[in-house]
Protein backbone atom coordinates (compact mmCIF):
# COMPACT_ATOMS: atom_id res chain seq x y z
CA UNK A 1 0.00 0.00 0.00
CA UNK A 2 1.53 3.29 -1.13
CA UNK A 3 1.58 5.85 1.47
CA UNK A 4 0.73 8.62 -1.09
CA UNK A 5 -2.56 8.59 -3.07
CA UNK A 6 -2.75 9.86 -6.46
CA UNK A 7 -4.20 13.19 -6.40
CA UNK A 8 -6.01 12.86 -10.04
CA UNK A 9 -8.15 9.85 -8.40
CA UNK A 10 -9.79 12.42 -6.09
CA UNK A 11 -10.64 14.55 -9.08
CA UNK A 12 -12.31 11.74 -11.16
CA UNK A 13 -14.21 10.78 -8.05
CA UNK A 14 -15.59 14.41 -7.24
CA UNK A 15 -15.98 15.02 -11.34
CA UNK A 16 -18.00 11.53 -11.44
CA UNK A 17 -20.29 12.59 -8.36
CA UNK A 18 -18.84 9.97 -5.63
CA UNK A 19 -17.52 12.84 -3.84
CA UNK A 20 -19.74 15.97 -3.09
CA UNK A 21 -17.81 16.70 0.03
CA UNK A 22 -13.78 17.59 0.69
CA UNK A 23 -12.57 17.80 4.39
CA UNK A 24 -9.40 20.07 4.53
CA UNK A 25 -8.07 19.52 7.40
CA UNK A 26 -4.88 20.49 10.20
CA UNK A 27 -3.88 19.32 13.08
CA UNK A 28 -3.60 21.80 16.00
CA UNK A 29 -1.44 22.19 19.30
CA UNK A 30 -3.63 19.33 20.81
CA UNK A 31 -3.92 17.24 18.24
CA UNK A 32 -7.17 18.07 17.02
CA UNK A 33 -8.25 18.03 13.59
CA UNK A 34 -9.65 21.32 12.25
CA UNK A 35 -10.74 22.84 9.11
CA UNK A 36 -13.31 22.99 7.01
CA UNK A 37 -16.03 21.29 4.54
CA UNK A 38 -15.40 22.10 1.20
CA UNK A 39 -17.75 21.32 -1.93
CA UNK A 40 -16.55 18.98 -4.39
CA UNK A 41 -16.28 20.75 -7.04
CA UNK A 42 -15.11 24.04 -5.61
CA UNK A 43 -11.98 21.89 -4.05
CA UNK A 44 -11.39 21.41 -7.32
CA UNK A 45 -12.33 25.22 -9.18
CA UNK A 46 -10.57 27.48 -6.13
CA UNK A 47 -8.76 25.54 -3.36
CA UNK A 48 -6.51 23.53 -5.32
CA UNK A 49 -5.17 26.92 -6.55
CA UNK A 50 -5.93 29.18 -3.74
CA UNK A 51 -6.07 27.32 -0.47
CA UNK A 52 -8.48 27.84 2.23
CA UNK A 53 -8.53 30.30 4.61
CA UNK A 54 -9.35 29.85 8.96
CA UNK A 55 -8.11 31.79 11.58
CA UNK A 56 -4.47 31.63 12.87
CA UNK A 57 -6.32 32.06 16.68
CA UNK A 58 -6.50 28.42 16.47
CA UNK A 59 -3.12 27.61 17.42
CA UNK A 60 -3.50 29.85 20.52
CA UNK A 61 -6.85 28.43 21.72
CA UNK A 62 -7.54 26.12 24.70
CA UNK A 63 -9.62 22.81 24.54
CA UNK A 64 -12.47 24.64 25.37
CA UNK A 65 -11.94 27.48 22.06
CA UNK A 66 -11.11 30.11 24.41
CA UNK A 67 -8.41 32.69 23.22
CA UNK A 68 -4.96 32.08 25.19
CA UNK A 69 -3.33 35.66 26.45
CA UNK A 70 0.78 35.85 25.87
CA UNK A 71 1.39 34.22 22.47
CA UNK A 72 3.68 35.82 19.82
CA UNK A 73 2.22 34.11 16.66
CA UNK A 74 -0.92 35.96 16.81
CA UNK A 75 -3.34 37.99 19.80
CA UNK A 76 -5.79 40.35 20.04
CA UNK A 77 -3.61 43.37 19.53
CA UNK A 78 -2.88 41.70 16.32
CA UNK A 79 -6.05 41.14 15.57
CA UNK A 80 -6.18 37.38 15.21
CA UNK A 81 -5.83 37.47 11.33
CA UNK A 82 -6.53 34.36 8.47
CA UNK A 83 -4.03 32.04 7.50
CA UNK A 84 -3.66 29.77 4.62
CA UNK A 85 -4.23 25.86 4.30
CA UNK A 86 -2.93 24.58 1.64
CA UNK A 87 -3.82 20.88 0.52
CA UNK A 88 -1.19 18.34 0.59
CA UNK A 89 -2.59 16.39 -2.37
CA UNK A 90 -0.50 13.13 -1.48
CA UNK A 91 -2.64 12.94 1.46
CA UNK A 92 -6.08 12.61 0.70
CA UNK A 93 -8.50 9.48 1.29
CA UNK A 94 -12.05 8.58 1.25
CA UNK A 95 -13.65 8.53 4.80
CA UNK A 96 -16.04 5.49 4.22
CA UNK A 97 -17.80 6.17 7.75
CA UNK A 98 -19.37 10.04 6.27
CA UNK A 99 -21.45 9.46 2.79
CA UNK A 100 -19.46 11.03 -0.23
CA UNK A 101 -16.75 12.65 1.82
CA UNK A 102 -13.00 12.50 1.21
CA UNK A 103 -10.04 13.90 3.40
CA UNK A 104 -6.95 15.62 2.62
CA UNK A 105 -4.45 17.15 5.11
CA UNK A 106 -2.91 20.41 4.91
CA UNK A 107 -0.31 22.68 5.27
CA UNK A 108 -0.33 25.67 7.29
CA UNK A 109 1.03 29.63 5.98
CA UNK A 110 1.05 33.10 7.04
CA UNK A 111 -1.36 34.84 4.72
CA UNK A 112 2.57 36.33 3.14
CA UNK A 113 3.59 32.74 2.30
CA UNK A 114 5.87 31.84 5.40
CA UNK A 115 5.38 28.37 6.77
CA UNK A 116 3.88 28.90 10.19
CA UNK A 117 6.29 27.21 12.10
CA UNK A 118 4.75 26.30 15.18
CA UNK A 119 2.07 24.12 13.31
CA UNK A 120 2.48 20.18 14.96
CA UNK A 121 3.12 19.23 11.25
CA UNK A 122 5.72 21.83 10.45
CA UNK A 123 7.40 21.10 13.30
CA UNK A 124 7.70 17.29 12.81
CA UNK A 125 8.81 18.53 8.90
CA UNK A 126 11.86 20.21 10.12
CA UNK A 127 12.62 17.49 12.34
CA UNK A 128 12.24 15.06 9.54
CA UNK A 129 14.45 17.51 7.04
CA UNK A 130 17.41 17.21 9.69
CA UNK A 131 16.97 13.66 9.27
CA UNK A 132 17.15 13.60 5.77
CA UNK A 133 20.37 15.96 5.61
CA UNK A 134 22.19 13.18 7.53
CA UNK A 135 20.71 10.46 4.94
CA UNK A 136 18.00 9.11 7.37
CA UNK A 137 14.41 8.42 7.00
CA UNK A 138 12.85 7.60 10.45
CA UNK A 139 9.62 5.35 10.46
CA UNK A 140 7.29 5.37 12.99
CA UNK A 141 4.20 2.78 14.59
CA UNK A 142 1.63 3.72 17.11
CA UNK A 143 0.08 1.79 19.85
CA UNK A 144 -2.43 3.50 21.19
CA UNK A 145 -5.00 2.30 24.22
CA UNK A 146 -8.64 3.58 24.75
CA UNK A 147 -11.60 2.91 26.78
CA UNK A 148 -15.27 2.31 25.30
CA UNK A 149 -18.68 2.93 27.07
CA UNK A 150 -22.06 2.48 26.92
CA UNK A 151 -23.02 5.51 27.30
CA UNK A 152 -23.15 8.08 24.31
CA UNK A 153 -21.14 11.45 24.42
CA UNK A 154 -23.89 13.46 25.26
CA UNK A 155 -25.13 11.17 27.71
CA UNK A 156 -21.82 10.60 29.18
CA UNK A 157 -21.72 14.70 29.14
CA UNK A 158 -24.79 15.05 31.24
CA UNK A 159 -23.47 12.61 33.65
CA UNK A 160 -20.69 14.67 33.91
CA UNK A 161 -18.40 11.96 33.03
CA UNK A 162 -19.43 10.22 36.45
CA UNK A 163 -21.01 6.49 37.04
CA UNK A 164 -19.76 5.58 33.26
CA UNK A 165 -20.21 2.00 32.11
CA UNK A 166 -17.50 0.08 30.59
CA UNK A 167 -18.52 -2.15 28.04
CA UNK A 168 -16.55 -4.60 30.18
CA UNK A 169 -16.86 -5.89 34.02
CA UNK A 170 -13.82 -7.22 34.30
CA UNK A 171 -10.08 -6.69 32.89
CA UNK A 172 -10.36 -8.35 28.99
CA UNK A 173 -6.14 -8.42 28.83
CA UNK A 174 -6.35 -10.42 25.54
CA UNK A 175 -10.05 -11.94 26.23
CA UNK A 176 -11.55 -12.93 23.24
CA UNK A 177 -14.89 -13.25 24.82
CA UNK A 178 -14.85 -10.13 26.05
CA UNK A 179 -14.01 -8.77 22.68
CA UNK A 180 -16.71 -10.74 20.77
CA UNK A 181 -18.88 -8.59 22.69
CA UNK A 182 -17.22 -5.37 21.33
CA UNK A 183 -16.57 -6.64 17.57
CA UNK A 184 -19.75 -4.80 16.12
CA UNK A 185 -18.00 -1.55 16.98
CA UNK A 186 -14.41 -2.42 16.82
CA UNK A 187 -14.47 -4.23 13.81
CA UNK A 188 -16.58 -1.28 12.46
CA UNK A 189 -13.22 0.86 13.12
CA UNK A 190 -11.04 -1.79 12.00
CA UNK A 191 -12.59 -2.03 8.14
CA UNK A 192 -13.38 1.64 8.18
CA UNK A 193 -9.64 2.42 8.82
CA UNK A 194 -8.76 0.18 6.14
CA UNK A 195 -10.54 1.84 4.01
CA UNK A 196 -9.73 5.23 4.61
CA UNK A 197 -5.74 3.63 4.02
CA UNK A 198 -5.00 4.06 7.55
CA UNK A 199 -3.59 0.37 7.77
CA UNK A 200 -4.53 -1.73 10.84
CA UNK A 201 -2.28 -4.75 11.99
CA UNK A 202 -4.74 -6.25 14.79
CA UNK A 203 -6.82 -5.41 18.06
CA UNK A 204 -6.92 -6.45 21.00
CA UNK A 205 -8.65 -6.05 24.34
CA UNK A 206 -6.19 -4.46 27.21
CA UNK A 207 -5.67 -4.26 30.87
CA UNK A 208 -8.85 -2.48 31.95
CA UNK A 209 -12.30 -2.66 32.02
CA UNK A 210 -13.68 -1.45 28.97
CA UNK A 211 -10.03 -0.68 27.47
CA UNK A 212 -8.75 -1.93 23.79
CA UNK A 213 -5.95 -1.48 21.86
CA UNK A 214 -5.95 -0.86 18.26
CA UNK A 215 -2.25 -1.07 16.29
CA UNK A 216 -1.99 1.03 13.31
CA UNK A 217 0.65 -0.62 10.62
CA UNK A 218 4.03 1.28 10.76
CA UNK A 219 5.15 4.41 8.22
CA UNK A 220 7.25 7.28 7.67
CA UNK A 221 6.83 9.39 10.60
CA UNK A 222 4.88 12.12 9.18
CA UNK A 223 2.23 9.78 7.37
CA UNK A 224 2.38 7.78 10.75
CA UNK A 225 1.24 11.11 12.14
CA UNK A 226 -0.97 11.88 10.09
CA UNK A 227 -2.95 8.25 10.17
CA UNK A 228 -2.62 8.46 13.64
CA UNK A 229 -4.65 11.69 14.54
CA UNK A 230 -7.27 10.65 11.49
CA UNK A 231 -7.41 7.01 13.22
CA UNK A 232 -8.75 8.84 17.00
CA UNK A 233 -10.90 11.40 15.05
CA UNK A 234 -12.31 8.80 13.31
CA UNK A 235 -12.62 6.31 15.92
CA UNK A 236 -14.79 9.10 17.92
CA UNK A 237 -17.30 9.66 15.24
CA UNK A 238 -17.80 5.97 14.41
CA UNK A 239 -18.49 5.27 18.34
CA UNK A 240 -21.10 8.70 17.90
CA UNK A 241 -22.55 6.84 14.95
CA UNK A 242 -23.16 3.61 17.20
CA UNK A 243 -24.25 5.63 20.08
CA UNK A 244 -21.43 4.84 22.62
CA UNK A 245 -18.21 6.96 23.34
CA UNK A 246 -14.95 6.28 23.69
CA UNK A 247 -11.74 8.22 25.77
CA UNK A 248 -8.22 8.65 24.54
CA UNK A 249 -7.30 10.20 27.93
CA UNK A 250 -4.33 9.14 29.58
CA UNK A 251 -5.66 7.82 32.80
CA UNK A 252 -9.67 8.77 33.16
CA UNK A 253 -10.28 6.85 36.18
CA UNK A 254 -7.46 6.31 39.16
CA UNK A 255 -8.75 2.49 39.83
CA UNK A 256 -8.40 1.83 36.06
CA UNK A 257 -4.68 1.53 34.13
CA UNK A 258 -3.85 4.10 31.94
CA UNK A 259 -4.15 4.80 27.91
CA UNK A 260 -0.64 4.61 26.38
CA UNK A 261 0.46 6.07 22.87
CA UNK A 262 3.96 3.59 22.57
CA UNK A 263 6.01 5.05 20.23
CA UNK A 264 7.72 2.54 18.22
CA UNK A 265 10.91 4.50 16.12
CA UNK A 266 13.50 3.24 14.08
CA UNK A 267 15.89 4.33 11.58
CA UNK A 268 16.34 3.70 7.28
CA UNK A 269 18.07 4.64 4.85
CA UNK A 270 17.37 7.68 2.54
CA UNK A 271 15.36 5.16 0.56
CA UNK A 272 13.56 3.95 3.56
CA UNK A 273 14.88 0.03 2.18
CA UNK A 274 17.25 -0.97 4.72
CA UNK A 275 16.88 -1.03 8.61
CA UNK A 276 19.83 0.40 10.27
CA UNK A 277 19.42 -0.12 13.15
CA UNK A 278 19.59 -4.49 13.40
CA UNK A 279 22.62 -6.25 13.26
CA UNK A 280 22.17 -10.63 12.70
CA UNK A 281 22.37 -11.96 16.42
CA UNK A 282 22.92 -9.09 18.46
CA UNK A 283 19.94 -7.54 20.40
CA UNK A 284 22.81 -4.64 21.17
CA UNK A 285 21.82 -3.01 17.72
CA UNK A 286 23.86 -0.71 15.56
CA UNK A 287 26.14 1.67 16.84
CA UNK A 288 23.99 4.12 14.81
CA UNK A 289 20.76 2.56 16.64
CA UNK A 290 23.12 2.99 20.17
CA UNK A 291 23.66 6.45 19.88
CA UNK A 292 19.72 7.36 18.82
CA UNK A 293 18.95 4.87 21.89
CA UNK A 294 21.03 7.14 23.81
CA UNK A 295 19.70 10.24 22.77
CA UNK A 296 16.41 8.84 23.73
CA UNK A 297 17.29 8.54 27.24
CA UNK A 298 19.28 11.44 27.57
CA UNK A 299 16.58 13.79 26.60
CA UNK A 300 13.47 12.04 28.29
CA UNK A 301 13.19 14.15 30.87
CA UNK A 302 13.54 17.47 28.71
CA UNK A 303 10.94 16.22 26.40
CA UNK A 304 8.53 14.85 28.16
CA UNK A 305 5.95 17.66 27.53
CA UNK A 306 5.81 16.25 23.76
CA UNK A 307 4.74 12.64 25.18
CA UNK A 308 2.69 14.23 28.16
CA UNK A 309 1.07 17.25 27.51
CA UNK A 310 -1.50 17.45 29.84
CA UNK A 311 -2.61 18.00 33.99
CA UNK A 312 -4.16 14.62 33.32
CA UNK A 313 -1.27 12.72 31.61
CA UNK A 314 1.39 12.90 34.94
CA UNK A 315 -1.26 10.90 36.27
CA UNK A 316 -0.76 7.77 34.48
CA UNK A 317 3.26 6.88 35.63
CA UNK A 318 2.06 4.51 38.25
CA UNK A 319 4.40 1.43 39.12
CA UNK A 320 3.39 -1.78 38.49
CA UNK A 321 0.46 -0.87 36.21
CA UNK A 322 2.74 -1.48 32.84
CA UNK A 323 2.97 2.70 32.69
CA UNK A 324 6.65 3.39 33.54
CA UNK A 325 8.12 5.59 35.94
CA UNK A 326 11.79 5.08 35.30
CA UNK A 327 13.83 6.31 32.61
CA UNK A 328 15.72 2.84 31.58
CA UNK A 329 16.01 0.48 28.51
CA UNK A 330 15.70 -3.29 28.60
CA UNK A 331 15.22 -5.91 26.54
CA UNK A 332 10.81 -6.78 26.32
CA UNK A 333 11.04 -5.61 29.35
CA UNK A 334 7.46 -3.81 30.27
CA UNK A 335 8.92 -1.92 33.50
CA UNK A 336 11.12 0.30 31.56
CA UNK A 337 10.52 3.50 30.19
CA UNK A 338 12.38 2.13 26.45
CA UNK A 339 11.80 -1.46 25.57
CA UNK A 340 13.75 -2.81 22.60
CA UNK A 341 11.80 -5.57 20.37
CA UNK A 342 11.69 -7.03 17.00
CA UNK A 343 14.66 -8.51 14.51
CA UNK A 344 15.63 -7.91 11.42
CA UNK A 345 14.17 -5.12 9.93
CA UNK A 346 12.04 -5.11 12.43
CA UNK A 347 14.09 -3.92 14.78
CA UNK A 348 12.73 -0.70 17.11
CA UNK A 349 12.87 0.81 20.49
CA UNK A 350 9.42 1.58 22.01
CA UNK A 351 9.01 4.89 24.26
CA UNK A 352 6.55 3.64 26.62
CA UNK A 353 6.53 7.27 27.95
CA UNK A 354 3.43 8.74 25.65
CA UNK A 355 -0.09 8.88 27.06
CA UNK A 356 -2.76 8.39 24.27
CA UNK A 357 -3.34 12.37 24.97
CA UNK A 358 -0.32 13.15 22.77
CA UNK A 359 0.04 15.03 19.95
CA UNK A 360 1.55 12.46 17.90
CA UNK A 361 3.47 15.18 15.26
CA UNK A 362 5.23 16.94 18.65
CA UNK A 363 6.12 13.22 19.99
CA UNK A 364 7.63 11.95 16.79
CA UNK A 365 9.41 15.45 16.50
CA UNK A 366 10.84 15.24 19.64
CA UNK A 367 12.21 11.41 19.31
CA UNK A 368 13.73 12.49 16.36
CA UNK A 369 15.01 15.56 18.20
CA UNK A 370 16.30 13.21 21.06
CA UNK A 371 17.80 10.64 18.41
CA UNK A 372 19.76 12.81 15.96
CA UNK A 373 21.38 14.38 19.30
CA UNK A 374 22.30 11.15 20.60
CA UNK A 375 24.29 10.52 17.02
CA UNK A 376 25.90 13.63 16.68
CA UNK A 377 27.41 13.45 20.38
CA UNK A 378 27.64 9.54 19.39
CA UNK A 379 26.18 9.33 22.88
CA UNK A 380 26.50 5.37 24.34
CA UNK A 381 23.42 3.88 26.57
CA UNK A 382 23.73 2.46 29.79
CA UNK A 383 23.81 -1.37 29.61
CA UNK A 384 20.35 -2.73 28.79
CA UNK A 385 18.08 -3.36 32.14
CA UNK A 386 17.23 -6.23 33.39
CA UNK A 387 14.79 -6.94 36.27
CA UNK A 388 12.09 -4.24 37.93
CA UNK A 389 12.79 -1.15 37.10
CA UNK A 390 9.89 0.40 38.97
CA UNK A 391 11.51 -0.33 42.20
CA UNK A 392 15.38 0.69 41.57
CA UNK A 393 15.71 4.06 43.04
CA UNK A 394 18.91 4.60 41.16
CA UNK A 395 17.31 4.82 38.02
CA UNK A 396 16.12 8.71 36.74
CA UNK A 397 12.49 9.08 37.39
CA UNK A 398 9.91 10.25 34.30
CA UNK A 399 8.42 13.65 35.55
CA UNK A 400 5.66 13.22 37.97
CA UNK A 401 3.96 16.88 37.06
CA UNK A 402 3.19 18.38 34.18
CA UNK A 403 4.87 21.55 36.26
CA UNK A 404 8.18 19.38 36.42
CA UNK A 405 7.79 18.50 33.03
CA UNK A 406 7.77 22.29 31.84
CA UNK A 407 10.49 23.35 33.92
CA UNK A 408 12.58 20.53 32.29
CA UNK A 409 11.71 21.82 28.91
CA UNK A 410 12.45 25.47 29.66
CA UNK A 411 15.73 24.85 30.47
CA UNK A 412 16.65 22.39 27.94
CA UNK A 413 19.17 24.39 25.38
CA UNK A 414 19.27 20.76 23.35
CA UNK A 415 15.17 21.36 23.36
CA UNK A 416 15.89 25.01 21.66
CA UNK A 417 18.67 24.10 19.22
CA UNK A 418 16.90 20.77 17.94
CA UNK A 419 13.00 22.60 17.47
CA UNK A 420 14.01 26.34 17.32
CA UNK A 421 13.28 29.05 20.13
CA UNK A 422 10.11 29.94 18.63
CA UNK A 423 8.45 26.69 18.98
CA UNK A 424 9.73 26.01 22.34
CA UNK A 425 8.35 29.45 23.78
CA UNK A 426 5.16 28.47 22.08
CA UNK A 427 4.51 25.06 23.89
CA UNK A 428 6.15 26.24 26.91
CA UNK A 429 3.30 29.11 27.26
CA UNK A 430 0.80 26.64 26.44
CA UNK A 431 1.28 24.33 28.91
CA UNK A 432 2.05 26.60 31.30
CA UNK A 433 -1.62 28.44 30.80
CA UNK A 434 -3.20 24.69 31.16
CA UNK A 435 -1.31 24.42 34.06
CA UNK A 436 -2.87 27.85 35.71
CA UNK A 437 -6.31 27.21 34.42
CA UNK A 438 -5.93 24.04 36.38
CA UNK A 439 -4.73 25.27 39.63
CA UNK A 440 -7.33 27.65 39.60
CA UNK A 441 -10.04 24.93 39.07
CA UNK A 442 -12.10 23.62 41.75
CA UNK A 443 -12.40 19.65 42.41
CA UNK A 444 -14.30 16.91 42.93
CA UNK A 445 -11.84 15.43 45.04
CA UNK A 446 -11.76 19.00 47.10
CA UNK A 447 -15.54 19.16 47.63
CA UNK A 448 -15.50 15.24 48.66
CA UNK A 449 -13.00 15.94 50.69
CA UNK A 450 -13.89 19.63 52.30
CA UNK A 451 -17.03 20.61 51.78
CA UNK A 452 -18.56 19.20 54.95
CA UNK A 453 -15.48 17.97 57.22
CA UNK A 454 -13.01 20.77 57.23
Amino acid sequence: MSDQADPSALESLIRKGDVDTVLTVFPDGMGRLMGKRVVGRYFLDRVLEDGVHACIYLFTVDMEMEPLPGFTLTSWERGYGDMKMVPDLGTWRLVPWLPRTALVFCDVYTEEGEPIEEAPRWVLKRQLERAGKRGLTVKTASELELYLFRESFDEARAKRYHGLTPVSNYLEDYHILQTSKEEPLVRAIRNAMEAARVPVEFSKGEWGRGQEEINLRYAPALEMADRHVLYKHGVKEIAWQQGGSITFMAKYDMGAAGSSFHLHSSVWDRDGKRNLFATRGSRQGTPLFQQWLAGQMAMARELAYFYAPTVNAYKRYQAGSFAPTRIAAGWDNRTCGFRLCGEGSGFRVENRIPGADANPYLAFAATIAAGLHGVDKKLKPPRLYEGNAYVDPKLQQVPKTLREALDELDRSKVAREALGETVVKHYLHHGRLEQQAFDQAVTDWELVRLFERI
